[in-house]
């Protein structure tokens, strides 16, 4: 061949390696109804731009796609983009597995809700960009409660005297649940924070403790039905069955719900009680860029979550999975899906109230404590304060700090 013509060959490749788009490998933790939208957006950021190619593989819900990114941290073979629950945030940047992500976020627009960057920062330090963040709200049985004259609960208190009306022999009035999330709803709804001012575990708090002391006083009573982290699929169960008629979940439970059967009652969707001063947490997800990611490929991550959080993908996202809208200019473009069912505006409702729950790196280790201290009183029927010192002294025994 001759020499001209190798050479034309030869750049004609490299013209073509310099355009094909840059792989960012991307473990995310979308489920139905998630993994359609943002598979969609997915797709459609590829195709609007030749630089950068997200590659997506769904690997479970948070807890499973946690334990494998763990797994392929050891191992070799982790991603360079992880969709990470804001919980197991603080673990990964302790551990300098996140990148700091401040250097590429300037330009960032001014309407993000209060508090809502916030889930991804340590420190002041930008570890995690959110996405999908949701708020927790009160389900409730509204054809039992329009039937015994109820109005939907505004106060603690008015839960425990809806329960009691509504419970019979067949059915309890209220979901308790022992899995942390639950119980952290009802102690910051009150005023409290399962970590104290340092970030550390604070189970002996007296709103902690008061907290599960009422929970206990309304199974201890016969109104409450308590349910484990294992037996969660059983609490929806019982709701949609007519066993239960109320409890506590986040929004983005609703889709759920309405796609596995036709709801046989009309669906109450209240405000989460609070005392004054209460607060109700925000969770959900975010996107964590590895370390051992390229300077392209940190910025490519950083791309495509700019590509998500512009108004029209943030109402798509919103209208599919009913997490909370990132920025107010969104707003406008979701007037007609709250227009057309008025309950999905109760979450949104609570925004001023809405704070961030938990970032101790070593949240991955002691939540197991607390759940089964909650276990142990409201299945066990052990005393709340008891259990509480007990889960306080191992937590505090695994706090690096």
């Amino acid at each position: 061949m001759p020499m001209r013509l190798l050479m034309l060959v030869a750049l004609g490749w490299g013209l073509a390696l310099a355009q094909r788009p840059l792989d960012i490998p991307f473990w995310h933790t979308a489920g139905p109804p998630g993994q359609e939208i943002l598979e969609a957006h997915i797709r459609e950021f590829n195709a609007s731009q030749r630089e950068y190619r997200i590659v997506p593989s769904f690997v479970g819900d948070y807890r499973e796609g946690g334990l494998k990114l763990l797994a392929a941290l050891r191992s070799g073979g982790a991603p360079v983009l992880f969709h990470a629950e804001i919980s197991f945030l603080g673990r990964l940047a302790q551990d300098n597995v996140a990148l700091p992500l401040d250097a590429y976020l300037s330009g960032l627009p001014t309407d993000f809700y209060p508090r809502f960057l916030d889930t991804g920062k340590l420190q002041g330090r930008t570890y995690g960009l959110p996405l999908g963040l949701s708020l927790p709200v009160f389900f409730y049985n509204a054809d039992q409660f329009a039937a015994r004259g109820l109005g939907a609960p505004r106060t603690w208190e008015d839960v425990a005297t809806a329960a009691q009306r509504l419970t019979t022999r067949a059915a309890k009035g209220y979901i308790v649940s022992s899995d942390i999330y639950s119980f952290n709803v009802l102690v910051m709804s009150r005023g409290g924070s399962l970590v104290d001012a340092q970030g550390r575990p604070d189970f002996t708090n007296p709103k902690v403790v008061e907290s599960l002391e009422y929970l206990q006083s309304l199974v201890r009573r016969g109104v409450a039905q308590s349910r484990n982290i294992a037996e969660a699929q059983f609490s929806v169960a019982d709701f949609l069955r007519t066993k239960a008629f109320m409890g506590i979940a986040p929004i983005t439970m609703w889709p759920l719900i309405e796609n596995r059967a036709p709801i046989p009652f009309r669906l109450g969707v209240a405000a989460v009680p609070r005392s004054e001063g209460g607060k109700v947490p925000l969770a959900g997800g975010t996107l964590v860029v590895l370390r051992g990611a390229s300077e392209q490929q940190t910025r490519g991550a950083v791309t495509f979550w700019r590509y998500l959080m512009e108004p029209a993908n943030i109402a798509r996202w919103v209208q599919a999975t009913y997490y909370m809208p990132m920025r107010r200019s969104a707003q406008p473009l979701l007037e007609d899906f709250y227009r057309e069912d008025p309950r999905r505006r109760v979450a949104f409702a609570q925004v001023e109230h809405a704070d961030v729950w938990l970032q101790d790196p070593e949240f991955t280790v002691w939540y197991s404590f607390l759940e089964d201290a909650l276990e142990r009183a409201l299945k066990g029927n052990a005393t709340p304060r008891q259990v509480l010192e007990e889960a306080q002294r191992r937590a505090l025994a695994v706090e690096r700090r």
